[in-house]
């Protein structure tokens, strides 16, 4: 595979990739393909000092030409009420 360096300045929150990002030893899954970024994501790059990650895919653009996020939340389905069960002897 072609990696390429992605800089830890250019990881920021909801920062999603086409492709698995991976530590710098290129074996180490740190994002998964589509995922966002998180604040503990940063944390641990920081904290590890990470000098940089590897991806052979490109950073996905959510944002239109202003500035508008494209990706909705995630709709959350709705549980149904349980029905009671008769005891069971």
């Amino acid at each position: 595979m072609n990696f390429k360096k992605i800089s830890c300045d250019d990881i920021a929150i909801g920062v999603r990739f086409s492709a698995p990002v991976f530590f710098d030893d290129g074996v180490n899954m740190f994002l998964a393909e589509g995922k966002s970024a998180k604040a503990y994501h940063l944390a641990t790059i920081k904290r590890w000092k990470v000098p940089y990650l590897l991806s052979y895919g490109h950073i996905i653009q959510d944002f239109d030409a202003n500035g508008v996020n494209k990706v909705e939340d995630e709709d959350v389905e709705e549980l149904e009420d349980l029905e009671e069960l008769d005891s069971v002897d």
